[in-house]
């Protein structure tokens, strides 16, 4: 039987569609369908002073306005623009597309301040923004998903008194496939999470690293998005400095290798974030050191204890020498051509 070019036509296009449903279906069909999300409920969080207080230490800590503020970047310090705390900023990260956070204050145009409190802990926790659409996790949803209860509450108590600011900001716009696969980030909540015992300065550490300040998602080099096996903490991950050019800098290594920060001690660490400074020269203000100095010391102490408790990782990284390709992480950044990748 001779095959027409129309019937051609359509067996590729029929073999083309079952493709993509395929691809759709193995992917997950939030692609096109939008997240999944759970319902919001009524629950309200009693405010108190202790919430109130707790929920602005977390939201420094956790550098809620370091990303949804507008900063003057004219000036080494990147401050916050004066009357935009919380208004959210059209952040400079190109290579996403245009990525743009939302206005935090509690206006009730432009703001949350018609957000119910649990739609307010299901964008924190679950990626989901009031209208059901999906945060991209820039917005460190995964890593807020295990606050506890009283730590979510406070946080929302507190978000709900900034004072408004009338400021529109408009959606982000990321680039293919990365405004697709947003959509199957986001994954529900259904459990809660009570207060872990941590009798340790090592435990209650690990809870302010990896969940509240998030240090793994700077510091540990990825591939899209999954961090590289043997290499968390381990530094290398690029950025892209706005206040230099969009100059691409890199996380350093915060293991207690002698390639990351096997010579500092408990002062130094604590002066550092206390500072921004190490050896007189200032960090790089992607690094939040601005809102990390509002620890406690007690705090400070438990951050580096769970440090020292890492495995070391051997991967040398520098911002202030000749940038060299790095065998171990694949990026080219300083000392670079110091690695050797393990065997």
């Amino acid at each position: 039987m001779r095959l027409t070019k129309g019937r051609v036509f359509l067996g590729m296009a029929g073999l083309i569609v079952v493709l993509i449903i395929g691809a759709i279906s193995a992917v997950g069909w939030q692609i096109v369908l939008g997240p999944t999300a759970r319902a919001t409920t009524d629950r309200q969080f009693e405010v108190t002073e202790a919430r109130m207080a707790r929920g602005e230490y977390l939201a420094n800590v956790a550098a809620c306005f370091h990303c949804h503020s507008e900063h003057d970047l004219s000036t080494p310090e990147y401050p916050v623009v004066p009357g935009r705390r919380g208004a959210g900023w059209d952040m400079p990260i190109p290579e996403l597309g245009k990525v743009v956070s939302r206005n935090i204050t509690s206006d009730p145009e432009t703001g949350i301040g018609l957000w119910t409190d649990d739609e307010i802990a299901r964008a924190i926790q679950e990626g989901i923004s009031r209208d059901g659409s999906a945060l991209f996790p820039i917005m460190p949803y995964f890593n807020f998903r295990n606050l506890t209860d009283e730590d979510l509450a406070s946080l929302v108590v507190y978000l709900r008194t900034l004072p408004p600011v009338k400021q529109v900001r408009a959606r982000s716009e990321f680039i293919f496939p990365l405004n697709l696969l947003v959509n199957v980030m986001p994954q529900p909540l259904e459990s809660s999470h009570a207060p872990v015992v941590r009798t340790t300065p090592e435990a209650r550490g690990e809870y302010l690293v990896r969940t509240v300040a998030g240090c793994q998602d700077c510091h540990s080099p990825a591939i899209d998005g999954e961090p590289m096996e043997g290499l968390e903490f381990g530094g290398g991950a690029k950025f892209s400095d706005p206040g230099q050019d969009m100059a691409p800098v890199h996380s350093h290594n915060i293991t207690m290798d002698p390639s990351g920060i096997a010579h500092y001690d408990e002062a130094l660490f604590i002066e550092v974030l206390k500072t921004g400074h190490i050896g007189g020269r200032m960090l790089t203000h992607i690094m939040p050191f601005e809102n990390f100095k509002n620890l406690t010391e007690d705090d400070m102490r438990d951050i580096f204890a769970y440090l020292k408790s890492l495995p070391p990782v051997k991967h040398r990284v520098s911002n202030t020498d000749p940038k060299t390709l790095c065998v171990v992480c694949g990026e080219t950044h300083g000392l670079g051509d110091k690695n050797v990748k393990a065997q």
